[in-house]
């Protein structure tokens, strides 16, 4: 492909500001790249009435793209891009210029689309967590350094390396020594004293000292006198409906942040100041390369 003219590739982009033609009707616009290829008409007629359908326009192609919301807009931009029935379909921050509710929505339908054309996306956004709703599988690039591909699961259960636990959702990063490590699982301990037996199929052990990575949901709030993996103070809390975002202030001096989910019923009631314990689960735990 990299030797093909640019107007021949079957490659077709949606831009994040859509770049409708706006004297032209919605149909017009969606037809304008079959007109370029020469199809014939009623072929173009009958592909422009299925692509309206798929994105749910149908019944707004006679309608200037100027009279139309953002969120329309977005469906008549896919339309003309899925048209010419391309193998490839490149979306470049498509999605940033909607607001959260709309954006949500679209999420959906653009994996409705996916699947229904079975038409290979490759979506670009430096939302993460738009990354994690809209792909089958993705790819965390630094410094134009790939460093690690996989699926959406993997990459935030399983993060190889720190910027990606850092950069897909929230994490907490623990210092500790590997004290012990056989066949079963990896010892560590942390900088707080605190133990904990890893699985050791998960190891990069390429030093003593490792770095462990916690995704905050994964961690629970105990009473002090319970036992717990780590403690110490509650420093701050938020409410934000689905769940309470906790920041600790550990004995080691360290900061841990912890969601906990509000199930009806089940409230839970740390205040600021609290001493309380935090449990891990070491399953939850995963040791990172760096």
């Amino acid at each position: 492909i990299t030797f093909l003219p640019p107007y021949t590739r079957p490659v077709n982009t949606v831009y994040q500001n859509y770049a409708l033609f706006p004297h032209m009707t919605v149909r017009q616009n969606v037809s304008f790249g079959l007109e370029m290829l020469k199809r014939p008409k009623v072929e173009i007629a009958n592909t422009v009435d299925e692509v309206l359908n798929l994105v749910r326009m149908e019944e707004l192609g006679d309608r200037q793209t100027s009279d139309i919301s953002g969120g329309q807009q977005q469906r008549v931009a896919l339309a003309r891009a899925l048209a010419p029935k391309p193998k490839v379909l490149l979306l470049d921050e498509s999605l940033s210029a909607l607001d959260y509710k709309l954006r949500q929505d679209m999420q959906i339908e653009l994996k409705r689309l996916q699947h229904e054309t079975g038409i290979t996306f490759v979506f670009v956004t430096h939302d993460q967590e738009e990354a994690l709703t809209m792909s089958d599988r993705m790819a965390v690039i630094n410094e134009g350094r790939v460093l690690q591909v996989g699926t959406p699961s993997e990459i935030y259960n399983f993060p190889t390396e720190r910027f990606v636990a850092e950069f897909i959702g929230d994490s907490n990063f623990l210092e500790g020594q590997v004290t012990e490590q056989n066949e079963t699982h990896v010892r560590v301990q942390f900088t707080s004293a605190s133990v904990v037996d890893l699985p050791s199929n998960q190891a990069f052990l390429s030093a003593k000292n490792v770095t462990v990575a916690v995704r905050p949901e994964q961690a629970t709030l105990t009473s002090a006198t319970e036992q717990a993996t780590l403690q110490g103070i509650v420093k701050s809390m938020v409410y934000f409906g689905t769940h309470t975002h906790y920041v600790v202030e550990l004995d080691s001096g360290d900061e841990f942040t912890v969601h906990l989910q509000n199930l009806r019923g089940h409230e839970l009631h740390y205040e600021n100041g609290n001493r309380i314990g935090v449990k891990l689960d070491p399953a939850a735990m995963q040791i990172l390369k760096d």
